[in-house]
């Protein structure tokens, strides 16, 4: 059969890429190439619409193999990751219930999240009754002061079940910089804490003591490439100052753990991973750490390849969830986690669809694991290892993001990332990267369904909003005064929630009525448009099949007790269309808004009209003008 391919493909003659662009340049009939098909990425390089096998010569992931340094293509040479869930313990007994039937639905990973009170050997063995430590891998969090109290409580638990410890997988997940990430509060003494986890967890070879907790800087609105850089700069702060410490550079790099973000760029996101995993690998490499097993994973010198491997938790984005079309997160965490998936982490976690406006529910977290399941197991995702490889896109994106994280990298290892971080150098970096997100979701450039782009206006959610937990760290640094910069946490949706929920609140909802009138296909586009655009208010929107003249439209407008007038047409008529219905109007106490920005604009505006909207417009400053009036 493959004699038969090769004769096959013998048929047809090489394509070059010259000839390629020949029929591109030909087709956009004089269209710049590099305006119209080359996509600037928000991470520092162009994409082009195409690539070719020339594109990808000489890419290490061409000549790599999954399981194989330095593990572009995955840590494995199976593709299985650990479906995890999380579990906030407030009653040991009840979470240990919770814990037992979750692992009876599927889930392989159990993430508590433990109170500052009640770490007692006593509350750890009701936790985890009856659940085998060599069968679930087990995650453990608490505040970062007692963090060493807890893994003191769970290395003694998971010894004395004598098992054998290389099938026990977990971490005690202590971030040194987390104070500073979240709340601005330094941790002076965040080497000797960390030296001190790697000692107590050392008897659990496959327990992770120490987090590199990127999906942070996810949440507050880094790009990918930041995320990536500044992780790898964490983590090799980790590194250097714990072999600095004496700390065999082996045991170092095998108890840090990395928990990554993923978002909903989808190709990108999968680059972000296998470039993580080949960057992390160079590093730990650099350090020769020494084998101290006889395995066949060593380099010819015997520098320990199995401490290069980076153990990533993926977490679905927090940034992008929306309040308002809640089960579009569904939609997002979806395509997040077959992102992960496809891209090898090692565990992910699906953040439940209501987590942006209530404590989630049960169903909600169900559907978080049934998620992962059909990628298992009616997606068969875990059949195929790193299915991405070859692809010439793929391959393209995952150098461009690796150099870009890498020069990332180096810039900020010049002053060591603990420093940068005291100097708010990766804060402010990441804020402004925020702020041009939401500036482009303001503007639409950035879509995000059902919020700022094809919103359902009759939805109410002000009701639904309960109070969330507040994920603050619970070790009296809460009230500390703040030194430095911590990162938002605001999410990507919020000023359009904030935009709705005035109007769901104010007990008014402004009327707006599309009078269309005048060329059949432009009214209808131009009406469309206009109700997408007043939806992402909330407003009551009327719309109409179209009126023979323009007081005839007024006149209906009225009758409705319409709040807003759009005038829907096409450009040439709006040139008499728009003077007329604005003298119409001048009397009452409708707003009239043209949709477009007709050519005759200048002349229209001199006439005194004043408000128009197009695919130009600041979508969120717009309404807001608009409430400020209205409401």
């Amino acid at each position: 059969m493959s004699k038969q391919r090769e004769k096959l493909f013998t048929d047809f003659p090489p394509v070059t890429t010259q000839e390629w662009m020949d029929v591109v340049t030909k087709d956009l009939k004089g269209a710049d190439f590099q305006k119209r098909l080359v996509w600037k990425t928000n991470e520092g390089f162009h994409v082009n619409p195409f690539y070719r096998a020339e594109d990808v010569e000489g890419k290490p992931a061409l000549e790599n193999l999954p399981g194989v340094f330095p593990y572009v293509r995955g840590t494995k040479k199976e593709n299985v990751w650990y479906v995890r869930q999380n579990i906030d313990v407030n009653d040991f007994a009840e979470a240990n219930r919770k814990a037992t039937a979750l692992i009876g639905k599927g889930v392989t990973a159990l993430g508590f999240y433990l109170p500052d009170e009640g770490l007692t050997a006593e509350n750890i063995a009701t936790l985890l009754n009856g659940i085998a430590p060599d069968k679930v891998e087990l995650n453990f969090n608490t505040c970062i002061s007692n963090t060493r109290k807890l893994a003191r409580l769970v290395v003694a638990y998971v010894s004395a079940q004598k098992l054998d410890v290389m099938q026990c997988f977990g971490s005690i997940e202590h971030d040194p910089f987390r104070k500073i990430l979240k709340l601005g509060v330094d941790e002076p003494d965040w080497l000797e804490q960390a030296v001190e986890m790697v000692q107590i967890t050392a008897p659990l070879p496959r327990y992770k003591a120490l987090s590199v907790t990127g999906e942070l800087l996810n949440n507050a609105g880094a790009y990918g490439y930041q995320e990536l850089g500044y992780s790898l700069s964490y983590g090799n702060q980790l590194l250097s100052k714990l072999i600095e410490k004496g700390v065999d550079p082996s045991l170092a790099a095998k108890k840090i753990k990395f928990n990554l973000g993923v978002g909903s760029n989808y190709f990108m996101e999968i680059a972000k991973f296998r470039a993580a995993r080949w960057l992390w690998a160079e590093i730990v490499d650099a350090y020769r750490p020494p084998c101290p097993h006889d395995c066949d994973n060593k380099a010819p010198d015997g520098t320990c390849r199995c401490a290069a491997k980076m153990n990533i938790h993926a977490i679905t984005s927090r940034f992008n969830q929306s309040l308002y079309d809640p089960y579009v997160n569904l939609l997002r965490t979806q395509t997040e986690a077959m992102s992960a998936t496809i891209g090898a982490v090692d565990s992910l976690t699906v953040r439940p669809f209501d987590e942006a406006f209530e404590t989630p529910t049960a169903f909600a977290e169900r559907i978080a694991v049934n998620q992962q399941l059909l990628l298992k197991e009616e997606s068969h995702f875990d059949k195929v290892t790193d299915p991405a490889s070859g692809s010439y896109y793929i391959e393209t994106l995952t150098n461009s993001l690796a150099e870009q994280a890498w020069k990332l990298f180096m810039v900020t290892e010049e002053e060591g990332f603990y420093a940068a971080l005291k100097a708010g150098t990766p804060q402010d970096a990441i804020h402004t990267s925020a702020d041009a997100r939401f500036n482009a979701v303001s503007n639409r450039k950035e879509i995000l369904l059902g919020t700022n782009q094809y919103p359902n206006a009759n939805e109410m959610m002000a009701e639904r909003i309960t109070e969330l937990a507040d994920d603050q760290c619970g070790c009296g640094a809460d009230g500390a005064k703040t030194a430095l910069k911590p990162l938002s946490t605001r999410r990507l949706a919020d000023p359009f929630n904030a935009l709705r929920l005035a109007t769901e609140r104010s007990g008014k909802t402004p009327k707006v009525f599309m009078l269309t009138i005048g060329n059949l296909a432009m009214r209808l586009a131009r009406s469309q448009f206009s109700g997408n655009f007043f939806a992402c208010a909330g407003y009551e929107l009327i719309d109409n099949l179209g009126f023979k003249t323009v007081a005839e439209g007024v006149q209906a407008a009225r009758e409705k007790k319409a709040d807003v007038v759009v005038l829907c047409s096409s450009d040439d008529e709006y040139v008499t269309y728009a003077p007329e219905a604005y003298d119409l109007l001048r009397d009452g106490s409708e707003l009239f808004v043209v949709a477009g920005a007709p050519a005759c604009m200048d002349d229209l505006k001199a006439h005194g009209i004043e408000h128009f909207i197009h695919v130009r417009s600041n979508v969120l400053e717009t309404l807001n003008m608009f409430n400020d009036r209205l409401l």
